[in-house]
């Protein structure tokens, strides 16, 4: 099991594994009778999750689960045999995972998240609760978020429709999330859309403590940011995406190919 979040801090995180075990129970497969499983977590390190790929790689399980885009690519770096069962992605196709949604036809399979068209609904719940938000700065960390360019290029090609302009920004650490939230900041009419991803989401405590302090409107992808103080959020339940999950490692575990499920 490989995830972006860290385990001993994000309750969050803990409520998405306690929702894939649970549904792994009731499907008859109950750790520590009929299997075993390991768990690492990468905390937003691009890095670490090489190195956990590499160590999973090497014991050679029967699957492997995996719950953002950088740990399944980092993954598929290391094997194309392993069954790998992933949840919770953005554009599986555009990320070069699969070929094809209906027989992703290799070792990897699982369920999407998001599709680019919710970025206009993030600008239209943005305006709703912030009418006077007319420049839109959209946060993340390209190496977290390969399918950024594809979020960047629907949001600009809606944004003047509710009269806004809207201009990428790519970070890599946390200074860098401040910096930009702060520059988004200075000048009036300022907004914030922080993309799905891991890093900005294991940092998001942060991020939502800066645009408090400067009281810039931003809309997250994930209820937890919400949860955590973030003004608002619109996306997919995460937590059924992961008790779904738990079905396909089922199907992998009694012998079905992951290239015949499809996403």
């Amino acid at each position: 099991m490989m995830g972006g979040r860290n385990a001993d801090t994000d309750m969050e995180g803990h409520a998405w594994f306690a929702a894939f075990r649970t549904a792994l129970e009731g499907l008859g497969w109950v750790e520590g009778r009929n299997f075993r499983a390991d768990y690492r977590w990468s905390s937003g390190d691009m890095e670490r999750m090489e190195t956990i790929a590499k160590d999973f790689v090497e014991q050679k399980p029967d699957v492997i689960f995996a719950g953002n885009t950088p740990s399944v690519l980092a993954l598929l770096r290391q094997t194309r045999t392993i069954p790998i069962v992933f949840t919770n992605l953005s554009d599986p196709i555009g990320t070069g995972i699969v070929e094809n949604l209906t027989r992703p036809g290799a070792n990897a399979t699982g369920f999407t998240a998001y599709e680019y068209s919710l970025a206009g609904k993030w600008l239209e719940l943005l305006r709703e609760i912030a009418p006077s938000v007319t420049r839109v700065a959209v946060l993340f960390n390209p190496e977290g978020a390969p399918y950024a360019r594809y979020y960047l290029s629907f949001i600009e090609g809606s944004a003047p429709a509710f009269g806004m302009t809207v201009t990428g920004a790519p970070i890599r650490s946390i200074t860098e999330i401040e910096a930009a939230i702060e520059a988004q900041a200075r000048l009036p009419g300022g907004g914030l859309i922080v993309l799905p991803e891991t890093f900005t989401f294991t940092h998001r405590v942060q991020q939502i403590a800066v645009a408090a302090r400067h009281r810039l409107p931003a809309i997250y992808a994930l209820r937890a940011q919400a949860l955590d103080g973030g003004l608002l959020s619109y996306g997919p339940d995460t937590l059924d995406l992961y008790r779904r999950a738990a079905s396909y490692v089922d199907r992998v575990l009694r012998g079905e190919k992951p290239g015949d499920l499809p996403i």
